[in-house]
This record gives C-alpha cells, structure tokens and sequence, in this order.
C-alpha cells in the first residue's frame, strides 16, 4: 500500500514528513519530493515569535533545552550526589541544631570528605587544593589508559572537594 502525497490535488507517493506543529514531532503529514520543496521554503519556525523569543530559543538551544543550574546550587547534581553518598552517622542534617554545630565542630561528611582525600582535620584550604590537584592529575582516565577503576575514584575525589569547597573554601 503506497501513501499518497497530502498536498491538495496530489497523486504521488508521500514519502516526506512535514511537520504540522512546530514543536511537536510527532504530528506531521507525508509529502512527495516536489511538495516537501515547497514547504520547507515556505516554512518559518520562528514565525509569530518576537525577537526576545527567538534569543531565549536560541539560547536554549546550547543546553539542549534543559534547565541548568549553577555549579555551587544546592540543586546541583554533584551536590545532591555527594550528599546522598554518605550516611549522616550523627544526624547532623536531620537535626534542627545543624547550624550550631556547624559552627562548633567539622561535620562528618567534611571529615569523611578529608578522608577520601587523605587529609587530616586540620587541613588549610590551600592544603585541600593542592591536594585536590595532585590527586586529579595522579587518578585522571587519561593519564591510567583509560581505566574505569581510576575514572570513579577521580568522581568521588571530586565530591569530596566539592563539598569542603563548598563548606571550608575561601569565600
């Protein structure tokens, strides 16, 4: 069974999509070669937008369309990846005196942060950096082959400096 062109008054084959809506691939009708021609030189997808719309789509469009988010947002993914990837052993954030403590004692993911890096309590910030330098070029894919042994602790090394960055980093 052959499709036949859409186009009004057309008789041959339709083998060409054309969409109906603009942002909805889905929906869409077939069109022969000569009629497929004609639409798409017709077609403006931009049409009926103004031009703060069309920068804002453009825009989007480096990111795939997808919300981003800055890297220090608690809704970042590394945030949010680290924080689940340690127990809270003291009930530090489930409790409602976590301010205080904070500024009492370092938490428990600070000091098992520090000990995915190999630091002591006591580590500087600049400590902590350098560490975290050395660390990366010692653990990097690139530099082991490749290797997805190293890969994930390089990730890891990584949420651990990401969140005494975020809790002991200069301000």
């Amino acid at each position: 069974m052959k499709i036949i062109c859409d186009w009004e008054n057309c008789k041959n084959i339709g083998a060409y999509k054309a969409p109906i809506e603009r942002d909805n691939s889905k929906r869409f009708r077939l069109l022969c070669l000569e009629h497929i021609k004609i639409f798409n030189k017709n077609w403006n997808y931009f049409e009926n937008m103004n031009d703060q719309e069309i920068e804002y789509f453009i825009k989007s469009d480096l990111t795939w369309h997808k919300s981003t988010k800055k890297f220090g947002s608690s809704e970042n993914f590394f945030s949010i990846l680290w924080n689940n990837a340690l127990e809270d052993k003291l009930n530090i954030f489930g409790g409602s005196n976590y301010k205080d403590f904070k500024k009492t004692k370092i938490s428990q993911t600070d000091k098992d942060a520090l000990q995915v890096m190999d630091l002591n309590e006591d580590a500087k910030w600049e400590k902590i950096h350098s560490k975290f330098k050395e660390l990366v070029k010692k653990y990097h894919p690139d530099k082991n082959k490749g290797s997805k042994k190293f890969e994930d602790k390089l990730k890891i090394i990584t949420l651990a400096y990401s969140q005494l960055k975020k809790t002991l980093g200069k301000k």
